[in-house]
């Protein structure tokens, strides 16, 4: 029973894509002829056991996938109708051919799907694994795969997708090396390498290249993973530690797989058309698997194709490839000025090979102080595990003195642990992150303003200006925690654009208080919440920098007209006060009273009482509208 159940799982990886494939181009659903491919499978498994395995088990199985198609449509379309389908089932008596299974793959890799759905859905149904295996491969759970699978499905029927292979091969492409990045090396995890993932994506490669073997860049592709795969065993040390390129024992590289590098290679050369991005990578690769030392590695050729590569795609992680490439072939100054022109792509700004790169040209400048804290920082943005334990020994192993002085990284840990849960919680996102970019180990000495600024422009540059103003009170709130309030001083708040309404309430016939008017205007200028606004107290403005709680409320002139008269003679307490009577319900807490005055304030029960008899609209709504003129904030 093992063994036939053992036959039935290999038959199904080899078989499953055409079995699916050839159901496709019948019944036009990827869901459904998956559901009736897997009917097939779950029958070999009830009746192979007892009859044996038949002679060709592929065919087997699509006859009783067919038979299983046949049964629904005729469930579920009437006489009538059933005619066309019954006419493309006589077409489709041959077996599934290339070219369904190349109208499968395209299918599956459409770009009406995002990209971790594609990856699922081509694994599910190309590869034939199952959704347990996929999510070892990528480390989630099985149910997100499932979920991932189940509404891939879902848009491609709802889009009507076109079950003709269409022009987009490059989406395919696409999907194929990133199964085999993901296992090359590994984003997260404990592992550097996951074979499975990588031996899947050459399997795919190796069917892509036979069924559309006039595209250049199929074999560009092929290629590459070849050679790229050929290096497996000596790109990790006893430990599971990584190896760098120049460092690996190249006797330990596969020759069998370099020489089909080579061949797929030459199959692209043959292929017409300029070279393109894929082909371009492998005669990288090429260059590398032809020195038999890494002394004899032909640096200029490689600086040059990627030059090349550039120029077809100009993305931050091939000019940083560019810059590895230069730094050997041309000095590492020149790499480092290379390497110094990303550092303002937000783009890099969490990925951990900029500062790793930076990190080995630096030492080889003879800056190992600065070499040693650029590998702490990239050790501190790796996310897999035995990528950050091996930049961590590399920074140990330099000989520099310990740093001197406060360190960002502790004094972060320890400014976010004085804080209350909440506070702590919202701060402590900003200032990690801070952390994590400029390094835990940089003395808080050389950390600058401009640095400071930068970072957070790169970490945050689109949020909204709440969020802006919340990691800048952030920021604030440590640099005067540590002594150095310097440090926040190229940080301003963001003045919030108000929002849209599109129905203004008319205006009200009595005349609002100067209360009620910097009330609404704040609320409409700052964008800030409701209680927040209410919360504020007197000692909290900033008047002449338009703001309060260190930026994180700002407002405009509008309310920079009427807030020195609201607050004028008040020596502390609520901003906002209420009524002149005491008013009825519970009394107030002691932080809603001034402490020398006793003086209360506003409630948002009675300010939104307020808000609606005078302007007609909630304070929510009020809170997003635009200025107007007349309107009742703007007398």
């Amino acid at each position: 029973m093992t063994d036939t159940s053992a036959t039935v799982g290999v038959v199904w990886k080899q078989e499953s894509a055409r079995i699916v494939a050839g159901l496709l181009r019948l019944v036009r659903d990827v869901g459904l002829a998956e559901e009736l491919a897997q009917d097939a499978l779950v029958a070999a498994l009830e009746q192979w056991p007892a009859t044996g395995v038949p002679e060709n088990p592929g065919a087997w199985l699509m006859t009783i996938a067919k038979r299983r198609a046949v049964d629904h449509i005729r469930r579920v379309r009437t006489q009538e109708r059933l005619a066309p389908d019954i006419a493309r089932l006589s077409e489709t008596d041959q077996e599934p051919g290339d070219d369904d299974v190349l109208r499968l793959m395209f299918t599956s890799c459409h770009p009406v799907l995002p990209t971790e759905a594609r990856v699922a859905l081509t694994l599910r149904v190309i590869a034939g694994l199952s959704p347990a295996e996929i999510a070892r491969g990528f480390l989630v759970g099985e149910q997100v795969i499932v979920q991932r699978i189940a509404a891939a499905k879902r848009t491609l029927a709802e889009a009507g997708v076109s079950y003709e292979p269409s022009t987009q091969l490059s989406s395919v492409l696409e999907v194929v090396y990133l199964i085999f990045n993901e296992g090359y090396s590994a984003t997260s995890g404990a592992d550097l390498i996951r074979a499975d993932l990588c031996l899947e994506a050459l399997r795919l490669g190796r069917l892509l290249a036979v069924l559309a073997p006039e595209q250049a860049e199929v074999h560009g592709l092929v290629a590459l993973m070849e050679i790229q795969q050929s290096r497996s065993a000596a790109r990790t040390g006893p430990g599971g530690e990584p190896i760098p390129l120049h460092e690996q024992n190249r006797g330990r590289w596969d020759q069998l797989l370099i020489r089909r590098g080579f061949a797929a290679m030459l199959r692209a050369r043959e292929a017409e058309g300029p070279p393109g991005p894929y082909v371009l990578q492998a005669a990288i690769a090429v260059c590398h698997a032809q020195a038999r030392t890494a002394e004899e590695t032909d640096w200029v050729r490689i600086a040059t194709l990627y030059e090349a590569l550039e120029r077809l795609l100009p993305t931050p992680v091939v000019r940083l490839n560019r810059a590895v490439a230069v730094g050997f072939a041309h000095g590492p100054q020149a790499g480092l000025d290379l390497l110094d022109e990303l550092r303002a792509d937000s783009k890099l700004a969490d990925y951990h090979l900029l500062p790793s790169v930076r990190g080995d040209l630096l030492v080889r400048l003879g800056r190992p102080a600065e070499g040693r804290r650029e590998l702490e920082r990239a050790a501190s943005l790796a996310r897999n595990a035995a990528e950050r334990d091996f930049l961590l020994r590399r920074a140990a192993a330099l000989a520099v003195p310990e740093e001197s002085g406060m360190l960002l990284g502790p004094a972060v840990a320890g400014f976010v642990g004085s804080l209350g849960p909440a506070t702590s919680r919202a701060y402590g996102q900003t200032l990690h992150r801070i952390a994590r970019s400029a390094g835990d180990r940089l003395p808080l000495a050389g950390l600058t303003a401009a640095g400071i600024a930068e970072i957070c422009a790169m970490a945050w540059p689109d949020v909204a200006p709440r969020s802006w103003n919340r990691h800048v009170a952030a920021v604030r709130s440590f640099a005067t925690w540590a002594g150095v309030p310097e440090l926040a001083s190229g940080l301003r708040p963001r003045r919030a654009r108000p929002g849209s309404v599109a129905v203004h309430a008319p205006l009200p016939p009595s005349e609002p208080s100067l209360r009620e008017r910097a009330l609404w205007c704040l609320l409409r200028e700052s964008s800030a919440k409701v209680g927040a606004v209410l919360a504020l107290n007197v000692e909290d403005l900033d008047l002449a920098d338009r703001s309060a709680r260190d930026g994180a409320i700002v407002w405009r002139s509008g309310t920079a007209r009427l807030l020195p008269e609201l607050s004028a003679g008040v020596p502390g307490g609520g901003l906002v006060p209420p009524d002149g009577g005491p008013g009825r319900g519970p009394p107030p807490a002691p932080a809603d009273l001034c402490p020398e005055t006793g003086r209360r304030r506003l409630s948002y029960e009675r300010a939104e009482y307020l808000c609606k008899r005078m302007t007609g609209r909630s304070l929510g709504r009020l809170r997003h509208a635009p200025a107007v003129p007349g309107d009742p904030g703007q007398r």
